[in-house]
């Protein structure tokens, strides 16, 4: 059994580490900061590996850990950066860069900044790791009724920022500020 440990670990790591470096990348407020995350939640796997499920279960318990490990980097931080900051480097990536996307990115980060953190975690398993409802549950521990109705509400409360801050949906599902002229 022995034997069988090491390989399980080797074949998790392979099948996870890209997920779970993105996952930290896009939370640490630096490399290094998001390689430290990284490291400490395989290193948690590899104690845990008796705690860890089987099959398509094991990355979502990865995240679990990886949100628990990168919790308490925070705790241990002086200054967070603010989260904003790695939603416009993001949505830089999909609406490019042209002036109408800056004041885009400001607009839509000033309104995820007014969200909980939790209602932020929760929006960006969804968007950013691409996690469906029954992951993010066993991501954060909690019901799938439960993320159902969470996630409801975030993108009801995003809704409400973003309506606030005159950005509105066109028709080709591109966010844009009410404001601008054609």
């Amino acid at each position: 059994m022995d034997d069988e440990r090491p390989a399980r670990f080797e074949a998790v790591y392979r099948e996870a580490y890209g997920q779970i470096t993105a996952y930290a990348a896009r939370r640490c407020a630096s490399p290094q900061d998001a390689a430290d995350v990284v490291a400490e939640t395989f290193t948690v796997a590899w104690r845990r590996m008796d705690d860890m499920p089987p099959g398509p279960e094991t990355v979502p318990w990865l995240y679990g850990v990886a949100r628990k490990v990168l919790a308490a980097h925070r705790r241990g931080e002086v200054r967070r950066q603010a989260r904003s900051a790695e939603l416009d480097a993001e949505l830089a990536d999909l609406y490019g860069d042209s002036p109408d996307s800056r004041v885009e990115l400001g607009a839509i980060a000033q309104a995820l900044g007014t969200l909980a953190d939790d209602d932020r975690e929760l929006l960006a398993l969804v968007a950013w790791e691409g996690l469906d409802r029954a992951e993010i549950a066993m991501t954060l521990g909690l019901s799938r009724n439960a993320v159902r109705i969470r996630l409801y509400r975030a993108r009801r409360r995003l809704s409400r920022a973003l309506a606030e801050a005159d950005i509105r949906f066109t028709a080709e599902s591109r966010l844009i500020p009410t404001e601008r002229t054609s």
